[in-house]
């Protein structure tokens, strides 16, 4: 073989060259290839992953979502319990902080204290401005000057005609940071408080009459016979001045023994024969009793009907008429009294008001008028009103006094209405 010139040593090598670029460049372009295979299969894998992941985290976020609208469903149902059972509670609920502010007052508060329902919170000496024993109350109890405790609160006559007792229970109130209080829970014990000293009364009526029954009786005894004896003599035909005496022993003797007769019918127990009455009757026969010439008496309103002793009802209302037309006749007044009914089904009495035109009560006696032998006059027993008191209680009433704001008198009588007894099933 002839030997290579150098040309062809210099196309061998060119051809040697190509050869490894060729075999550079396929090697190249496999691994590149290789590699966008294994890139695609990691982007599936990839894109799997994803899926996955977006599939778990939406199902968490409806399970979340739903846990939130079961939350706030619960919240809601919550809440409304909350302020069903607030207002129908038949006890006053008040929470206030210790800035002086109402946080809550329920239905029952406001009805209770006769408090109009206004924006909340509301500054506590505004609110509870008629009851202002109950503010300071409270005010000290939300400031921390008072302990936690129940009282039983004597407020007075509220204005707009509340309760007069009340049973308190003051608590603390925690709210958020920096804020707290107190709870103030309280109900209406007036009427608790009333038959209380009704029961005290008709005990001590009883204990009266048991004590001193006899020894009036006797006593009565003894009265009628000195008085006896006084009228046997003839003041005509005693020399002066012993006829003078003679009269004043038989006006004395009489009075007393008026006096003694009075208190036994106070002090005894008595027989009550209950029935239905229509009141109205009642009270018109007690207006018809008195000898009120000259004086105007009228009867107005609704009176309804009470189980009662016609007797004894009648004795009450027409001592209090002729009271009243008494004192206006004392002032140099022409009496106008007027007797008027109301019926308050919802409360479940008749009210029977006796107003006069008169001067109207002292207040120094006011406490005093139901006692016995109380009076102000001085030709009085001060058994008049005293007996007033027995019979309305007897009857598991309440007799008040007060004075009218245009002027005079006003004796106002609470008696349990009737309830009817339901027909029997045939």
């Amino acid at each position: 073989m002839p030997p290579f010139s150098s040309a062809g040593y210099l196309l061998l090598g060119f051809t040697a060259f190509v050869g490894f670029l060729a075999g550079l460049l396929g090697f190249a372009l496999l691994r590149v290839l290789s590699g966008a295979r294994d890139s695609g299969r990691r982007m599936r894998e990839s894109t799997a992953d994803t899926a996955i992941l977006s599939a778990a985290l939406e199902e968490a976020v409806g399970k979340l979502r739903q846990q939130e609208r079961s939350t706030l469903a619960r919240a809601e149902a919550s809440e409304r319990l909350n302020a069903q059972i607030v207002d129908g509670l038949t006890s006053g609920l008040l929470v206030a902080g210790a800035d002086g502010k109402v946080r809550m007052l329920n239905p029952a508060g406001h009805r209770i204290l006769g408090v109009a329902p206004q924006p909340m919170p509301a500054p506590l000496d505004e609110l509870l401005a008629p009851v202002p024993a109950l503010a300071a109350l409270v005010r000290d109890a939300a400031a921390g000057r008072r302990t936690v405790s129940r009282r039983h609160l004597a407020t007075g006559d509220i204005s707009g005609g509340g309760p007069s007792h009340l049973g308190v229970t003051l608590s603390p109130w925690r709210g958020g940071p920096g804020e707290g209080g107190v709870i103030c829970l309280f109900t209406d014990l007036s009427r608790v408080v009333a038959l209380e000293e009704q029961l005290r009364l008709k005990d001590a009526l009883a204990r009266l009459g048991e004590l001193t029954a006899g020894l009036a009786h006797e006593f009565r005894n003894g009265l009628a016979t000195i008085h006896g004896y006084a009228r046997l003599l003839d003041p005509a035909a005693l020399p002066a001045p012993h006829g003078a005496y003679a009269e004043g022993i038989r006006s004395e003797t009489q009075t007393l023994g008026d006096v003694v007769t009075k208190f036994l019918e106070f002090a005894r127990p008595e027989r009550v024969t209950l029935q239905p009455l229509a009141l109205e009757l009642v009270v018109r026969r007690a207006v018809h009793d008195v000898d009120a010439d000259g004086a105007q008496v009228t009867v107005a309103g609704t009176f309804g009907q009470v189980e009662g002793d016609d007797v004894l009802l009648r004795q009450a209302f027409s001592n209090l008429v002729r009271n009243a037309v008494e004192a206006c006749e004392r002032a140099g007044r022409v009496p106008a009294v007027e007797v008027r009914g109301a019926v308050h089904a919802s409360q479940g009495v008749v009210e029977v008001t006796v107003a006069d035109n008169g001067p109207g009560l002292p207040d120094a006696d006011r406490e005093r008028l139901f006692q016995p032998f109380f009076t102000t006059r001085s030709d009085g027993t001060g058994l008049g009103l005293a007996l007033v008191l027995k019979f309305i209680v007897t009857h598991n009433g309440q007799v008040q006094a007060g004075n009218r704001p245009e002027g005079g008198a006003v004796f106002t009588v609470r008696l349990p209405m009737r309830v009817p007894t339901p027909a029997l099933a045939q």
